[in-house]
């Protein structure tokens, strides 16, 4: 009977171990489960943090390049509307000009280039006035004189060339070819070479008639000339 008795309190326990031993499994696995679904809902939170983050630095980043494109635009169309006006201006004052605000010598003057000038590419359109009776090699003094007054038309380079001439007054010049420098030569020559030489080149003057030409192109010529 006792031994009964001891097997019965013997299993019952085991019985009872068996059954804490479960309870204590369920509750670790409640608790693993737990920490999982913690982790994982704070994981979640973290990125939907981190998205909300990326996507206010997205706008913030998006709005400041609009606002700084619209900058650009608005200051790159104010230069533009500026040069506009500017290029506008230069063509009215261009178009406003005519050759009533010009003397009739200076008109003269850039005519007579226009239709003879050797270089119409020039920087400046220098006049220089020599008097009737000036020599016309002043570096020789056997050289015959000009018989009347003349003008000399030049650029700021020798290479432009020159126009020696005297106007008639209608509409036609006499042009005298000389050059704009007379070379030095210590060359022997007959002393009355420079002379005759001189002397030819008054009888030789060539009689040209000046087309009135493009007021325009008159205009910028005149607004390059100096008058010596």
């Amino acid at each position: 009977m006792k031994r009964h008795t001891k097997k019965l309190y013997g299993s019952f326990l085991l019985l009872l171990l068996v059954l804490l031993l479960a309870g204590c499994g369920e509750g670790s696995d409640e608790e693993a489960n737990t920490t999982e679904s913690d982790n994982a809902s704070q994981s979640e939170e973290q990125t939907n943090e981190s998205d909300e983050n990326e996507s206010d630095v997205e706008e913030e980043t998006e709005t400041a390049t609009t606002e700084a494109d619209d900058d650009s635009n608005n200051t790159s169309s104010e230069e533009t509307g500026n040069q506009d006006e500017e290029s506008n201006s230069e063509d009215k004052e261009d178009k406003d000009k005519s050759l009533e605000d010009y003397s009739s010598e200076e008109i003269e003057y850039a005519r007579v280039w226009l239709e003879l000038g050797p270089n119409q590419e020039i920087d400046e359109l220098n006049v220089r006035h020599i008097a009737a009776g000036e020599p016309i090699n002043p570096n020789d003094e056997t050289s015959a004189n000009y018989p009347e007054d003349v003008i000399q038309l030049a650029g700021s380079r020798l290479v432009d060339g020159s126009v020696t001439y005297s106007g008639n007054g209608d509409g036609t010049i006499n042009v005298y070819n000389v050059p704009l420098r007379w070379d030095s030569s210590d060359a022997e020559v007959d002393e009355d070479f420079m002379k005759e030489y001189t002397e030819r080149l008054i009888k030789e003057t060539e009689l040209v008639k000046i087309d009135p030409g493009n007021d325009e192109e008159i205009i910028k010529l005149i607004d390059i000339m100096k008058i010596h």
